[in-house]
């Protein structure tokens, strides 16, 4: 596995991490605890894991010469 497919396959894994921890604050805990430092929370991980999105597009588009092997 080279480096840069390692690097992506990182990247989903903390995508999915943080978006999943975003669906679970804002959706689960916020709405049975009511406390506004979850939503907050939520809020923050969602944005996170919009900004590593746009990190993903231009490494990918930095990186499109080197292939995954």
């Amino acid at each position: 596995m080279s480096l840069k497919a390692f690097h992506l396959l990182f990247i989903a894994a903390s995508e999915l991490l943080l978006l999943g921890f975003a669906g679970y604050e804002n959706f689960r805990y916020w709405q049975l605890a009511g406390s506004p430092a979850d939503l907050w929370i939520g809020f923050a991980s969602s944005l996170l894991g919009f900004v590593l999105l746009i990190y993903v597009w231009f490494f990918l588009r930095k990186t499109k010469d080197i292939g995954l092997v």
